[in-house]
């Protein structure tokens, strides 16, 4: 799945998630989910009920942040956030990649 990078204005990074891809690949009861970075570090994500709703899909990670910071990712331009690829490896588990950058 492709995934934007979000930012909360300020020092806030993650990744935000389409609608339909949050509801294909995740799941209601999941409180939290395990994202391995390029980088090889696992990032932490805690899901509460705000994920499920319509404005915030957001995986948000200190070591999310701090990986696209490191790979000049972060900060972007206006509107131009890096678009990456999220893909499952287990239960609450997934990899990410810079995909087709």
């Amino acid at each position: 799945m492709i995934v934007i990078g979000w930012n909360n204005g300020g020092a806030g990074y993650g990744l935000r998630v389409r609608a339909a891809d949050r509801d294909h690949y995740f799941r209601r009861e999941w409180q939290s989910v395990e994202i391995e970075l390029p980088n090889g570090v696992r990032a932490n994500a805690n899901i509460d009920k705000e994920f499920w709703g319509h404005k915030c899909r957001e995986l948000i990670s200190k070591e999310v942040g701090q990986w696209l910071r490191s790979e000049g990712l972060a900060p972007w331009g206006y509107r131009q956030p890096p678009k990456l690829v999220l893909e499952p490896s287990g239960t609450r588990s997934f990899v990410l990649s810079r995909g087709q950058n």
